[in-house]
């Protein structure tokens, strides 16, 4: 071969550095953790359920004991930073009212009808509606692919629920609605956020409308709740803060850190563990079917979603 030839460059795995390597492996397994910890908030509600809280008094409690961490990433991630404008403001309570407050509350009056498992299938169905709503609003373009993804992953969903509503009767349908709204609500969110996630920042976008959403949360019980209310099981309270630290506050600081490292699209597909956790821990800890329907379903939810994110690349 002539020495003036121009040689190739190495595979891009063979450049890469172990520095590099450990920063993906770190990347991915902070994804997959995040993932993990976050479908598991459907089981601590779930768990809460049966000491007979209701939705409004659990959730300010989640909310109660997530706000001062919260607040401290709202100030930790605003040093040194112009001061919001009054157009950002308006933006910060509509997108904590519509991406925290309401899609929290829905979801958690939703799983006192459903299995954890339905609930988390429901909600990983997020991507698709968010795409709905961009073709609604915007006009944004949909391919063929994306609505064959979309269709294997709503079967999927599907045959889950016709399942749970033969299992356990009509209430399913009324769950299942909420959590499709909470599902809706979010996607609002994320559909309104992208404008000022670059101008505020994820990190204190998220600090900020995460503390408004917790001031609705206790606003909300205040109002409809007699304060009496707010003496519950001593279980209640474990697994409320449970659920503020380790299923609301770490994993969004679990994916943040993880798309630092190794990008939003390889982070939503580490993601995709989230229901199978989820389906896998409701078996264990609470004693949910785990029948063939429901595996299927799983399998297609699944694949739609992947063949829907790739379609979308």
């Amino acid at each position: 071969m002539p020495d003036n030839q121009e040689k190739k460059p190495p595979p891009a795995h063979a450049q890469r550095s172990p520095v590099a390597t450990k920063s993906i492996a770190t990347g991915l397994l902070l994804a997959t953790l995040g993932a993990i910890f976050f479908s598991g908030k459907a089981i601590i509600v779930k768990l809460a359920y049966r000491y007979g809280v209701d939705a409004v008094t659990l959730i300010m409690y989640r909310m109660l004991f997530a706000l001062p961490i919260f607040a401290l990433m709202a100030w930790w991630a605003s040093r040194g930073k112009a001061a919001l404008t009054r157009k950002d403001w308006l933006g910060v309570l509509w997108l904590g009212f519509t991406g925290y407050y309401l899609a929290s509350f829905l979801d958690f009056a939703g799983l006192a009808y459903i299995t954890a498992s339905l609930e988390r299938l429901i909600l990983y169905l997020n991507p698709t509606l968010v795409l709905l709503l961009g073709l609604v609003l915007y006009r944004r373009p949909v391919t063929r692919a994306q609505i064959i993804g979309m269709a294997i992953s709503y079967g999927g969903v599907v045959l889950v629920f016709g399942q749970e509503v033969t299992l356990s009767g009509p209430d399913t349908a009324w769950g299942a609605l909420l959590v499709i709204l909470s599902a809706v609500s979010y996607a609002l969110y994320l559909v309104y956020s992208g404008e000022m996630v670059k101008r505020l920042g994820a990190l204190r976008l998220v600090g900020l409308a995460s503390t408004v959403a917790c001031l609705f949360c206790l606003l909300q019980f205040v109002l409809l709740r007699p304060l009496s209310a707010a003496a519950v099981a001593p279980e209640v309270i474990w697994l409320s803060l449970l659920n503020a630290t380790l299923c609301t506050v770490a994993p969004v600081l679990m994916v943040m850190m993880a798309i630092e490292r190794i990008g939003a699209s390889m982070a939503s597909q580490a993601g995709m563990v989230g229901p199978m956790s989820t389906i896998l821990m409701g078996v264990l800890i609470l004693g949910e079917p785990f029948t063939a329907w429901v595996a299927a379903g799983t399998v297609l939810v699944i694949a739609g979603i992947f063949v829907f994110s790739r379609s979308g690349k």
